[in-house]
């Protein structure tokens, strides 16, 4: 199956809309107009510098919602489906740290816990501290950004990114 960066922006678009999603739904979802009890009444009533509101738990977030700038940048997996011009493809993406590399296949856990199996092939882009790399130059323990499609129970790596050492 012939994939290009237009259907790596696709994939990356569609997780971006599901965000987007989530991002209005749940600020929706919190102001629920019923009364609900206090969790304690000695603890005074939290409010943002900025937005004058308190989050769902109590605490202040200053920098704003996890999908705020479209990089969904606490998300550790996912998948949204797509459609190609030969049909619907499932594009995946997954961060996480490498816990085995063998042959063409990589294996990445995230913070989660979910393990997943990744497939490499020719046209997998390997990008390591922002250079071109080959799989070969991966290790236990490498943090991984890893994009690509699933078909069945095979992931095939389109992309893997290790950022780079500040």
């Amino acid at each position: 199956m012939r994939t290009n960066s237009k259907t790596i922006a696709a994939g990356i678009g569609a997780a971006g809309l599901l965000g987007l999603g989530l991002y209005l739904a749940v600020p929706a979802a919190a102001d629920d107009p019923s009364p609900s009890p206090a969790t304690s009444p000695s603890a005074p009533a939290r409010t943002h510098p900025e937005r004058g509101k308190a989050h769902p738990d109590g605490k202040m977030h200053p920098r704003g919602h996890a999908f705020r700038g479209g990089r969904g940048a606490y998300g550790v997996h996912g998948e949204a489906t797509v459609r190609r011009k030969d049909g619907f493809s499932l594009a995946t993406w997954q961060r996480g740290h490498v816990t085995g590399r063998s042959g063409t296949t990589l294996t990445v856990r995230s913070d989660d816990g979910a393990t997943w199996t990744w497939t490499a092939d020719a046209k997998t882009r390997i990008r390591k501290d922002g250079d071109s790399s080959a799989l070969s130059g991966l290790k236990n323990g490498d943090q991984v950004l890893v994009f690509g499609e699933r078909s069945g129970n095979t992931r095939t790596a389109k992309l893997v990114r290790v950022p780079r050492k500040r």
